[in-house]
């Protein structure tokens, strides 16, 4: 259920709804590849207002949630962007938020409909800290402009800037405006199929309920192991002096003979098992790549071999590029 109306643009020329877990923004415009080479040219933007925006004011704020993220954010320089994680008591992953302080306020987008969970989180750790938590999902919109893009961006706006490309905390009344202004629209379709290029993880995707952070190659990444304690801490702690996560996220290439991708959760095998062979893994995000064809992400079981064959699905064939080290 969305907690907010959706994007105006789902009413552009050509625009076709995304599904879950991505519903109220556009899946594509009409051309997803046209879109995706866009984005890769630092043209045009991505519209992510379906995601949940969160706010945390006051003079603690920063050493408040210190406190409670994986990462070290005590000192957190205005404009600099960083990401952080919460875990469960048992170091599961339940949230990853992308943060942004801009001297007064701290700004963090999360995954579609989970604002209410993390704020009920957060509400329930305020105790005697001079903190407001404050759900923005309805007035602010997040909308991604891609790495190297020249588009202006207005004084007032708040930017996350990361390596890929920067976040803006748009007023949500602005959002048709600035579409005008800086197109072309680009789907979600192509955002998730960069994104899988790039190896980057995303909670409800390349997560389930017992994923740890080394699963996914998130260690410096959102968890900082020289901070103090925060829930989870032990089993980061634990497993990063063992070394042994039990599974590992891998790049898939996949055969692209096949009609239809792998959806999320189907079955990864050894090739030389069969397609009735035992499940390693499972697929996480799916999707077809202007250039690299179809490709996906997955979590299999940290001992299976770098270079062996797989079979995702009913028997799509697929070769594997690491990504977290076994």
């Amino acid at each position: 259920m969305l907690s907010h109306t959706p994007s105006p643009l789902l009413s552009s020329p050509g625009a076709v709804a995304a599904e879950s877990p991505d519903e109220g923004v556009a899946a594509h415009y009409g051309d997803p590849f046209r879109e995706q080479r866009a984005l890769a040219d630092g043209r045009g933007f991505v519209d992510l207002s379906h995601r949940g925006v969160v706010a945390v004011t006051g003079p603690e704020r920063l050493s408040w949630l210190h406190l409670l993220v994986t990462q070290h954010v005590s000192e957190l320089p205005p404009g600099q962007a960083t990401q952080a994680l919460i875990l469960s008591p048992h170091g599961h992953i339940e949230h990853a938020l992308y943060l942004v302080d801009d001297g007064a306020t701290t700004w963090m987008h999360v995954e579609p409909g989970t604002q209410e969970a993390l704020i009920s989180y957060l509400e329930s750790m305020k105790f005697f800290y001079k903190v407001e938590v404050a759900d923005r999902t309805a007035d602010v919109a997040v909308v991604h402009l891609p790495a190297g893009s020249i588009a202006e961006v207005p004084d007032d706006v708040v930017v996350r800037e990361t390596s890929y490309g920067r976040d803006l905390f748009l007023p949500r009344e602005r959002l048709a405006d600035f579409a005008a202004a800086h197109g072309p629209a680009a789907g979600v379709l192509a955002y998730e199929a960069l994104r899988v290029e790039a190896h980057r993880p995303r909670v409800g995707r390349e997560t389930d309920h017992r994923t740890i952070p080394h699963e996914l190659g998130l260690i410096g990444v959102a968890v900082h192991l020289q901070k103090g304690c925060y829930r989870g801490q032990e089993t980061v702690a634990r497993v990063h002096n063992l070394g042994k996560p039990p599974r590992r996220l891998v790049f898939l290439h996949l055969d692209g003979s096949e009609v239809t991708l792998p959806g999320h959760g189907a079955p990864v095998r050894l090739a030389a098992d069969g397609p009735e062979g035992r499940q390693l893994g499972f697929v996480t995000t799916s999707a077809r790549h202007h250039e690299l064809g179809p490709i996906a992400l997955a979590l299999v079981k940290r001992n299976v071999p770098v270079d062996a064959p797989l079979l995702v699905g009913e028997g799509t064939a697929a070769s594997q590029e690491v990504v977290v080290e076994p």
